[in-house]
């Protein structure tokens, strides 16, 4: 199996940045989530300099949704980065990461009120996905004596190589104004009283291996700008969006880098740009490809059973990482105290949850496995944690972070009472 370069294989185990997964598994107990924060740093950097090299103003947005772990926020923040972030909870952890509010953007298709008072306070641009939100918008900032910037999440109805759940920008999505739409909503918004436009905004899908449909939605972009720009709305930023993929099957998948999206999409972004006679910035929101290989989950066998099939019982199920259930995703596993071992032995490895699909790995061939094994699961730092929950009443497991030869909780384990804490007594019961 190809590893990326900061996993490694010695004396059998598997390490992390140096680190041995089993040594982490045995200090701080399994299930853990374990994070290199150079891996998270390396990916951003990375595109910062494929756009950069080709285009002057880029700024590089972290999808918050893909991880929300404050000390990862921090770390990109220290390096420039902004945020796009889909909750009040998402905009508050990134100012507190210390990201500018002018490097955010608030988007989503169901922002509340609150949620839109929050943006006015901070002075967070707005990605605004319907005109009902623009005019709610507009009475809050009037109400506050404000003017916010905001941005049209444009439709642009492209069909994309992907899961439909994670298809955003088809004709059917919820997310987004029509792209035909779109110079009318402009016109609207140029007529409230406390909006400015300010930029454009698209995001076509999750998960994706190809580049041209990136190029085909910068296609689209770029056209509205010009009937933008001829309308005189003064574009700041053009928000190309994220969605690039990583290779889960590490030895068959395309592998797109940050240089494959930049070649393929700046040229075209670039000539639209040169024919609207206008240089805003470009920003891009990777999520997935900047953290998803950082992060291994370690969990450990509980048991094994011969029915139909084999099966490694394992103590991480859905509650931690509900990819494999809930879009059947695949995620490279390795016994991490025998990582060189021959695969001898095909295991579906299943977790302790009460369903009959908290299956994380199906019919996979592992060397033969006994209860106490330490098994990672791979690319697990994008909609992992971040997806968790505490069903069966299973408290959440703790995450590590690694830096250099430095390793440090970035969260510590949930107990019995964080689940209960915040649970109340009806007075009835009293």
């Amino acid at each position: 199996m190809k590893l990326p370069h900061h996993l490694t294989i010695k004396n059998g185990h598997l390490l992390i940045n140096g680190q041995d997964c089993v040594a982490l598994a045995e200090k701080y107990g399994t299930p853990l989530y374990v994070t290199s924060e150079d891996r998270v740093v390396e990916q951003f950097e990375s595109y910062k300099k494929a756009l950069g090299a080709r285009y002057p103003k880029v700024q590089v947005l972290f999808a918050a949704k893909a991880n929300g772990n404050l000390a990862l926020i921090r770390a990109l923040a220290a390096k420039g980065a902004g945020a796009d972030v889909f909750s009040s909870g998402e905009l508050q952890l990134a100012l507190d990461a210390g990201m500018a509010p002018e490097k955010l953007l608030f988007n989503g298709s169901s922002k509340t009120p609150a949620d839109l008072k929050l943006a006015v306070e901070k002075g967070v641009t707005v990605s605004l996905d319907s005109l009902d939100e623009l005019h709610q918008l507009d009475a809050v900032a009037t109400e506050a004596g404000k003017t916010v910037k905001v941005s049209f999440r444009v439709n642009p109805a492209l069909e994309v190589p992907t899961h439909p759940k994670i298809a955003t920008g088809l004709a059917t999505s919820k997310f987004g104004i029509p792209h035909k739409e779109i110079p009318a909503a402009y016109k609207e918004a140029l007529a409230c009283t406390s909006i400015l436009p300010v930029g454009i905004h698209c995001h076509i899908g999750s998960q994706i291996l190809d580049v041209e449909p990136f190029a085909r939605a910068a296609e689209v972009m770029v056209r509205i700008a010009k009937e933008l720009t001829e309308m005189g709305v003064k574009l700041e930023f053009i928000d190309l969006g994220g969605g690039l993929g990583i290779p889960y099957h590490h030895d068959t998948d395309p592998a797109p880098t940050p240089e494959d999206y930049a070649a393929k999409v700046v040229p075209v972004f670039k000539a639209g740009m040169e024919a609207c006679g206008i240089t805003p910035e470009l920003w891009v929101e990777p999520g997935r490809s900047l953290v998803a290989d950082s992060t291994v989950l370690l969990t450990r066998v509980n048991s094994t059973k011969k029915a139909h099939k084999r099966f490694a019982n394992v103590d991480a199920g859905f509650n931690l990482l509900i990819r494999p259930a809930m879009y059947d995703s695949y995620h490279e596993v390795i016994v991490a105290n025998r990582a060189d071992a021959p695969l001898t032995t095909e295991y579906t490895v299943t977790g302790p949850i009460c369903e009959t699909g908290d299956i994380l790995a199906p019919d996979r061939k592992l060397p033969e496995v006994t209860a106490g094994d330490i098994i990672a699961v791979l690319d697990a730092g994008a909609y992992g944690y971040a997806m968790s929950s505490q069903y069966n009443s299973r408290p959440r497991c703790p995450e590590v972070l690694l830096h250099g030869t430095e390793v440090a909780l970035m969260r510590r384990a949930e107990s019995v009472g964080d689940i209960t804490g915040t649970m109340e007594r009806p007075p009835w019961q009293k």
